[in-house]
């Protein structure tokens, strides 16, 4: 499984929104120089953001970019699906060379049918973890990345 630069871009342009709540509508060019993402490629991620509900956007000299929920509301499944479609994981093999099949007991072989199983298991594992991750989780987790060392004495 890999991660798309598509979703990994939506992930941090979401971030980078996140930080910067009740400072207004940010401008795409100002989160695509901050995260190292090419303009265009950004502003397309950002209006399959947009057309899922995740970001609201002004055009305009004062316009840009702003979450359309709070962080806490907004899941890294919410995400990557808004920019890679539904079906953002590998198909389940149907063990005839093809992939996307549903799972039929009767009708595969048992070698292909416990495979299937575990790439259900894999599927439902990774739903899980993104669907229990959210915006707020993932700035958190900045925050503790970049916070400053302490020493006591």
């Amino acid at each position: 499984m890999r991660l798309s630069a598509r979703s990994d871009y939506g992930v941090r342009a979401i971030i980078d929104l996140a930080e910067r709540i009740g400072q207004g509508p940010v401008p795409s060019e100002a989160i695509a120089r901050r995260q190292g993402i090419s303009d265009t490629f950004l502003d397309q991620v950002l209006t399959l953001l947009r057309r899922a509900g995740i970001v609201n956007s002004t055009r305009g000299p004062r316009g840009g970019h702003v979450l359309a929920r709070p962080p806490e509301r907004v899941t890294m499944r919410a995400i990557i699906e808004a920019v890679e479609g539904d079906a953002f994981l590998p198909p389940v093999p149907d063990g005839r060379g093809r992939a996307g099949a549903p799972i039929d007991g009767a009708a595969v072989a048992p070698a292909v049918r416990v495979q299937q199983e575990v790439w259900e298991e894999v599927r439902a594992a990774v739903h899980r973890i993104l669907d229990a991750t959210t915006v707020a989780d993932l700035l958190a987790r900045q925050r503790d990345l970049t916070a400053p060392a302490r020493y006591y004495i």
